[in-house]
């Protein structure tokens, strides 16, 4: 469900302001979409000025640099191991910055953020 960013119609003290207009659409947020594990997906947002917002929905593969070497190559996503955000992902398998998965190549701990970036980039850990 969507969550409305628009002005209290409390005053801090509890009693009733007296609106002056409506709810706006631009206040209006996007619903949560978490990034899960699993064949490639994303989606186009549309924002305010005409820019465009790319968010993860799923995701198989991620971009991982080796730090020892400065080389970048392509890893398959297992699954998530740890994460300190909420422990709540590491079961669901949900991937977002901070989280530490378990690839083809190594634990990877990712370093952008796939429901922003529209790209899961990651940093192998030793």
């Amino acid at each position: 469900m969507a969550q409305w960013h628009g002005i209290s119609r409390r005053k801090p003290s509890g009693g009733r302001k007296v609106q002056a207009r409506g709810k706006r659409s631009t206040e209006i947020s996007t619903e949560k979409q978490l990034a899960l594990i699993g064949e490639s997906k994303t989606k186009i947002y549309r924002r305010t000025g005409g820019n465009s917002l790319v968010r993860v929905l799923a995701a198989n593969k991620v971009s991982i640099n080796d730090p020892k070497t400065g080389k970048t190559s392509l890893g398959t996503i297992e699954n998530v191991v740890e994460n300190e955000s909420d422990p709540n992902y590491v079961r669901r398998n949900v991937l977002v910055k901070g989280a530490i998965i378990e690839t083809d190549k190594g634990r990877v701990k990712i370093t952008s953020r796939p429901g922003k970036d529209g790209v899961i980039n990651g940093i192998l850990v030793e």
